[in-house]
């Protein structure tokens, strides 16, 4: 199984943006950046439809891993993009926000692992799969507000250190103490 990482690097994120705009399709560019920018699991994040994230200030749903209720806020800038998006798509209101080229459905994890591979492939972004939404979204989220019992919340961690691990903060501050390490 491959090592899934999250995008820490700025650069990296637009080089994926760039890429998935160039070399994919919009529709995944979007699923790109509201997966980086809510931090829903790939599931939860593929059955959203137009209504979910458009009717309200919230997403609300029912988690597929969890079966927990979860409310993630879409901030002006994102709503304003997934409004972009949805007028240059046609798409309407009842419709996958991610909808398959084949079949009435969603996409499915394996096509957007397989977009997200070729985006990053093109953009040489190493590490990345379907988890990579999540983690960049957690990773960005920690680096900015500092906050690790909060993120540990809004991902549904149990606890703190698997909330490091999974935004790969334990393996940050392991390299940076061994960097200079040299007796």
């Amino acid at each position: 199984m491959k090592n899934v990482q999250p995008i820490r690097r700025l650069d990296q994120i637009e080089g994926m943006k760039k890429a998935l705009l160039k070399y994919c399709s919009y529709r995944d560019y979007m699923m790109f950046t509201i997966g980086i920018n809510i931090g829903l699991r790939i599931g939860d994040l593929l059955q959203l439809r137009v209504k979910d994230v458009l009717d309200g200030t919230h997403i609300v749903i029912v988690g597929q891993k969890t079966e927990k209720i979860k409310r993630f806020l879409i901030n002006p800038q994102l709503r304003k993009e997934v409004k972009k998006y949805v007028r240059k798509t046609k798409l309407k209101s009842d419709d996958y926000l991610f909808p398959s080229r084949k079949g009435a459905g969603p996409i499915t994890r394996v096509q957007a692992y397989r977009v997200l591979n070729k985006a990053a492939e093109m953009a040489d972004v190493p590490d990345v799969g379907t988890h990579t939404l999540r983690k960049t979204f957690g990773y960005l989220h920690y680096q900015r507000f500092k906050d690790l019992a909060l993120l540990q919340q809004i991902l549904n961690h149990s606890n703190q250190k698997d909330t490091m691990i999974y935004i790969g903060l334990t393996q940050d501050l392991m390299d940076e103490t061994l960097m200079d390490f040299y007796y």
